[in-house]
């Protein structure tokens, strides 16, 4: 849209619109002054970055990358939307998680969360952590079961705790066109996280329940988190979720529901990571792939997805904890800019144990503050019309249309999993993001990169640990480097201090201060504590400066020309005052001296870990 003044004439009338390839020549010139020598579409993907699924991020998009008509709001393929109105009236629904097995605190601490801006409950009912079935009533007292939806967490086996919300609604007098919330029973779920093999009876008979006398309430969950939690991309999650939905549109209309009442008892289930513009194509991109399967199924009316986007848990660190904060709210600002309907913020202590008072108070207030503040929810689909999203949308639903044709042709979802399929394909997407996490080039704010090692400890209640089955594994991003520093903890518990590392830094900091930087960072991840005094040292002082430090190995820190014409020296310097190893910051070249070299894109994860383990480190 061209902006005009008063005057009626163009602000940009002047100026000739500019063409990619002269874009193209002034990115060539930067590459040329940093070093590179590549022209043509070479240049361009210089600055390109790779993401999973095959997909790329490239520097410039233009109208070119424009997809099809992605259609209004609450129309087929609903990918700018579900509803007409998106959630633009009243926000998108606030959920809160909660896994208590006192009924009591239960209570307290979900009567705390309605009373300060949650709007639906996310209830773990019986199992590990989950409040008894028979303690349920007691949990919700006090609540306006009219008002505040209650969405189910029960486990493998859901019956008794369905049986039992049910009945509270009846006692308490709730009118069955007044229930609203989700049932969460999801066979093919429980399969993926225990292994055990799914019975989709039971679901049949609680979606024909629910469609005959509740029709505010969803009885079937299509669960994607544990194809996230397992290490899963974008595509495959969003495939698993299409083959789930599928596989459970197929019982429920053999069991006598038509497709439109089928689809209208799914509630889908997504993970928002901090890439919010990966978070915001993929909730977009899942709509528009279910309204293809409802089109597909002759009920083209009935695609409109139902959409519940909870913060990754793969995401979250237990170092540094404070700084998940960032990466929820960059989580929550994609799935709601994305279109869900619901939102669960997990509190910033989610991977220590039980989350307290305040961390709840951080996640439910995080919606409220894009919202309230940010005025997130005030317009519909704000991504749509950016070519980056609706390019990165169509590329992604095309992706996982693809994986998700791969799991029908092997039977569909319940023998995709019985057969060892999609733990096999996440392991291998996982394995190939672990690469990426080891070598920092995925760095993890707080544990691969800017470590402290004397933060406090943040500690809370353990939650009981789930019984160990044949289910898929839980991954998080955090768990390479997490192993190192606890290795370095258990060092200082048992001698009274962590292994070092002497950083030799040679000449003046203005050459040396980047790569003493870069050296004391990588050696932070590892729960090394880098020792950098005097600032700079030479041959003739390197040996004193080390003994002074207490540390057993040293990394030589400088300029590639002050690393010809010292480092020899220097690493001799070193080895006579007994240092075992030396490493050096910067990729081999004709400099000598060094036993190892760190830098840029190395695998950090190997190279600390082989150091550890040489020290003596367990």
């Amino acid at each position: 849209m061209t902006v005009l003044p008063a005057d009626g004439l163009s602000l940009a009338a002047e100026f000739p619109d500019p063409s990619h390839d002269q874009w193209q020549s002034l990115v060539e010139g930067v590459l040329r002054r940093s070093g590179k020598e590549v022209t043509g579409t070479a240049a361009e993907e210089a600055l390109s970055t790779a993401l999973e699924d095959g997909l790329t991020a490239r520097p410039l998009y233009t109208s070119a990358d424009a997809s099809a008509d992605p259609g209004l709001p609450g129309f087929a393929p609903f990918t700018r939307g579900s509803t007409a109105t998106g959630s633009t009236t009243g926000g998108w629904d606030v959920r809160q998680r909660h896994a208590l097995a006192d009924p009591v605190r239960l209570n307290e601490a979900v009567l705390g969360d309605l009373e300060n801006g949650v709007t639906s409950l996310w209830l773990s009912v019986g199992g590990p952590g989950g409040v008894p079935v028979s303690g349920l009533g007691r949990a919700l007292e006090g609540v306006y079961l009219d008002l505040a939806p209650v969405a189910l967490d029960a486990g493998a086996d859901p019956g008794p705790a369905v049986r039992e919300l049910l009945g509270l609604y009846e006692t308490r007098g709730i009118a069955k066109e007044a229930v609203r919330g989700s049932l969460g029973v999801d066979p093919l779920g429980q399969a993926a996280r225990t292994g055990a093999e799914p019975e989709l009876g039971p679901a049949a008979h609680w979606a024909r329940l629910c469609s005959r006398e509740y029709p505010g309430l969803r009885s079937l969950a299509v669960d994607a988190l544990p194809y996230h939690e397992a290490g899963g991309s974008a595509a495959e999650e969003l495939g698993l979720s299409l083959a789930t939905g599928v596989a459970y549109l197929r019982e429920l209309t053999t069991s006598g529901l038509s497709v439109q009442e089928a689809c209208a008892q799914l509630e889908f289930r997504y993970a928002a990571t901090a890439d919010q513009f990966l978070t915001i194509a993929k909730l977009r991109a899942a709509r528009r792939l279910w309204a293809r399967v409802a089109e597909v199924c002759g009920a083209p009316g009935a695609g409109a997805q139902r959409q519940h986007a909870v913060t990754s848990s793969v995401m979250m660190t237990r170092r540094d904890p404070w700084v998940n904060m960032l990466r929820t709210t960059l989580a929550c600002l994609g799935a709601g800019v994305g279109g869900a309907e619901s939102v669960t913020v997990l509190p910033f202590d989610h991977a220590l144990g039980l989350p307290d008072a305040f961390a709840r108070r951080i996640a439910r207030n995080t919606s409220t503050i894009l919202m309230e503040e940010s005025h997130l929810a005030r317009v519909i689909d704000p991504a749509g019309g950016s070519w980056y999203v609706e390019r990165l949308t169509d590329e992604l639903a095309a992706a996982a249309w693809s994986f998700f044709q791969e799991v029908e042709r092997a039977g569909g979802q319940a023998a995709a999993l019985r057969s060892g399929m999609v733990r096999e394909r996440l392991a291998a997407t996982w394995a190939a993001r672990s690469k990426d996490l080891a070598r920092r080039k995925e760095p993890v704010t707080g544990v691969s990169e800017f470590p402290a090692l004397d933060e406090r400890p943040v500690e809370r209640e353990a939650v009981p640990a789930a019984p160990s089955g044949g289910g898929l594994p839980e991954v998080r991003r955090d768990q390479a480097f997490e192993t190192l520093r606890a290795r370095s903890d258990a060092h200082l518990a048992a001698t009274g201090s962590r292994p070092k590392v002497f950083i030799a830094a040679l000449g003046p900091a203005s050459v040396h201060t980047g790569r003493a930087s870069f050296a004391a960072n990588l050696f932070l991840s590892g729960g090394i504590e880098p020792v950098h005094e005097p600032a700079s040292v030479d041959a003739s002082t390197a040996a004193a400066a080390f003994t002074a430090s207490g540390a057993t190995i040293a990394c030589l820190c400088s300029t590639d020309t002050l690393y010809g014409e010292q480092a020899e020296a220097v690493a001799s310097a070193l080895r006579a005052a007994g240092a075992e190893q030396i490493f050096l910051a910067g990729r081999p070249g004709k400099y000598t001296g060094a036993d190892v070299h760190v830098f840029a894109g190395c695998d950090v994860v190997a190279v600390l870990s082989s150091e550890l383990d040489r020290m003596g480190v367990a």
